[in-house]
C-alpha cells in the first residue's frame, strides 16, 4: 500500500465527466514484412491469453482516494479493446476514434488504464507497409509525462529480432534486474520533513526575487495571462491533431541563433497560435503565456509525478519572430536560472505557491476569466533508437495530454528517432478547427529558418540582440 502525493490527489480531484485526468500516447507501427495476415490478431491473442500479472504501475488500484493498493482482480477484457478501423482508414480516421476514446473516464474501481490496439491504418506511402496502432491511456495521478514515455520504451524492443512475449502492462517482469532502479523510493517521515523545513529560506528568497522584478517582460507572475478563446470552460467533447516534423529543422533555427531547441518548440508554436487566434479575430493585446513543465526526475523510476512548470511569455503580441523568440528566450532562461538554484524539494515548494492562485482557481471555478496561464506546452523526450513490437517497426508516436476548465488547449511533443511528434489536444467545441495548428506550425517552422538563415549571414544571434536589456 502506497500513499497519494498531493499532486496524485489534485489530479484526482480535478477529474469530472467533462474533465478526465488521463494522459495518452498513440503508437503507430508497420506491420514486418512477409508477416502473416492476422499478425495483429496473434498479437493481441499474445496479450490476452499471457498468464502473467500485471506489474507496477499498471497492477495499482485506487484505495478510499488515500492509497494506491494492489489489485487482486485483473481484468484483461476490460483494459484491452482490439478494434478494425473501417477501410480505407486513413490516420484522420485514426485520430477520429482517439479523440473519442480520449474524452471517455476512466474506471475508479479499476486499475486506472486502457490498451487500445487498432487495425486497417492504410499504408502511409502506396507501396509502403501496412499498418497498425496502439492507443494507450493511463491516469495522470500514476504517472507524468516523462514516466510514461519510458513505460513505452521499456515494454517494446530495440531489435527486430527480439520477440515480445508480455504484455506491456507487464513490463516489470522482463526487467525484474532493474527493478530497484524504476521503482519508487521509499524514504522516512523523519527524512521528508527534515527536507520541507530546510526549503523555507531559499522559497522565499525566490518569491522575493520575483516579485521584486514584477513588471519585466521577462519574468511572468500568475496574474500576467490575458482572457482568450483558449481559456473557455469545456466539454467532453475532444479532437485530437498529430503531426511529425524533422527535429533538424529545430535543431539548425537554435544553432543559427544560439538558443535552445526547446525556445525554438515554443517560438514555433507561439507563432502558429497568433496566427489560429488572427483567424479568428481573437488575439489577445497582451501576450499569451504558457504553462511550460520540466522533469525534476535524477533517477530512473517510473512512478508518480515528478514535474514542476513555469510560466513563459510567448510574444503572441508582437508581429516580429524575433522579438517574439527573445522574449520566449529571457523568461525561459530566468525560469531555468532560478529552478538551478534550487534542489528537487525547494522547486516544488517554491510552485506550489508561486503556482496556488491557479490550483484555487481550478478546483473552485471562482475567476473563470482570471487564468494564470493560456494553456500548457509540454516537451518529453523519446527515444532515440528505433523502436519495435514483435518486428512490427513503431513509426509515429503521438502524446495527446489534458485539457481542463480554462484550458481549452494542450500542446504537447515528444521526441522519436529524427522527428518531433507533435499532439495537440483541445475542446473541439470551444476550439473549432484544430487541426488547422498543424499547417500553421508548419509556416511558423519554414518562416523561422527564413529568419534565422538571414541573422545567420548577418552574423546576428538572439544573445547578441539587446533589445530587451
Amino acid at each position: 500500500m502506497r500513499l497519494l502525493t498531493a499532486v496524485d490527489q489534485l489530479f484526482l480531484f480535478l477529474e469530472s465527466r467533462k474533465q478526465p485526468m488521463h494522459v495518452g500516447g498513440l503508437f503507430v507501427f508497420e506491420v514486418p514484412d512477409a508477416a502473416d495476415s492476422d499478425f495483429v490478431y496473434q498479437l493481441v491473442k499474445q496479450m490476452q491469453d499471457s498468464s502473467v500479472p500485471p506489474t507496477f504501475p499498471f497492477d495499482q488500484v485506487l484505495e478510499h482516494l488515500v492509497f494506491w493498493n494492489k489489485d487482486k482482480n485483473f481484468d484483461v477484457e476490460h483494459h484491452l479493446h482490439h478494434v478494425a478501423l473501417p477501410k480505407p482508414a486513413r490516420i484522420r480516421e485514426l485520430l477520429m476514434y482517439v479523440s473519442r476514446e480520449h474524452g471517455r473516464l476512466l474506471d475508479r474501481a479499476m486499475p486506472l488504464w486502457e490498451c487500445h490496439v487498432i487495425e486497417g491504418i492504410n499504408p502511409e506511402n502506396e507501396g509502403d507497409p501496412e499498418r497498425f496502432a496502439l492507443y494507450f491511456k493511463i491516469h495522470h495521478s500514476l504517472v507524468d509525462g516523462v514516466a510514461a514515455m519510458r513505460l513505452v520504451q521499456k515494454s517494446l524492443s530495440q531489435s527486430p529480432l527480439e520477440p515480445v512475449t508480455l504484455p506491456i502492462w507487464s513490463l516489470m517482469a522482463r526487467h525484474r534486474n532493474h527493478a530497484n532502479t524504476i521503482l519508487p523510493s521509499r524514504r522516512s517521515i523523519r527524512r521528508i520533513v527534515k527536507e520541507q523545513v530546510s526549503t523555507i529560506k531559499p522559497v522565499f528568497t525566490e518569491l522575493l526575487d520575483n516579485f521584486k522584478n514584477s513588471g519585466d517582460e521577462g519574468y511572468v507572475g500568475t496574474f500576467d495571462a490575458p482572457m482568450s478563446i483558449l481559456n473557455k470552460r469545456i466539454s467532453a467533447s475532444r479532437r485530437i491533431a498529430a503531426q511529425s516534423y524533422d527535429i533538424q529543422r529545430f535543431n539548425d533555427i537554435a544553432q543559427r541563433l544560439q538558443i535552445s531547441k526547446n525556445d525554438v518548440v515554443l517560438a514555433v508554436c507561439a507563432g502558429a497560435l497568433r496566427r489560429y487566434l488572427i483567424s479568428m479575430d481573437a488575439l489577445p493585446s497582451k501576450p499569451l503565456i504558457a504553462f511550460v513543465p520540466m522533469s525534476l526526475r535524477t533517477d530512473n523510476s517510473i512512478s508518480g509525478n515528478q514535474v514542476s512548470f513555469v510560466l513563459a511569455n510567448l510574444g503572441t503580441h508582437v508581429n516580429d519572430p524575433l522579438r517574439r523568440i527573445e522574449l520566449i528566450h529571457r523568461s525561459m532562461n530566468n525560469s531555468k536560472r532560478r529552478f538551478r538554484r534550487m534542489n528537487q524539494a525547494q522547486v516544488i515548494n517554491y510552485s506550489v505557491i508561486a503556482y496556488a492562485w491557479e490550483g484555487i482557481n481550478l478546483a473552485t471555478g471562482l475567476f473563470p476569466k482570471k487564468q494564470a496561464f493560456n494553456l500548457i506546452i509540454s516537451n518529453v523526450a523519446g527515444s532515440k533508437k528505433p523502436l519495435y513490437w514483435n518486428g512490427a517497426r513503431l513509426q509515429s508516436l503521438y502524446p495527446a495530454s489534458i485539457v481542463f476548465n480554462g484550458q481549452a488547449m494542450n500542446i504537447t511533443l515528444a521526441s522519436y528517432l529524427d522527428k518531433i511528434e507533435f499532439g495537440i489536444a483541445a475542446c473541439s467545441k470551444a476550439l473549432p478547427h484544430v487541426q488547422d495548428m498543424l499547417e500553421l506550425i508548419e509556416k511558423e517552422l519554414t518562416l523561422l529558418e527564413i529568419t534565422s538563415k538571414k541573422l545567420e549571414f548577418q552574423g546576428i544571434t538572439v544573445k547578441d540582440n539587446k533589445t530587451l536589456d
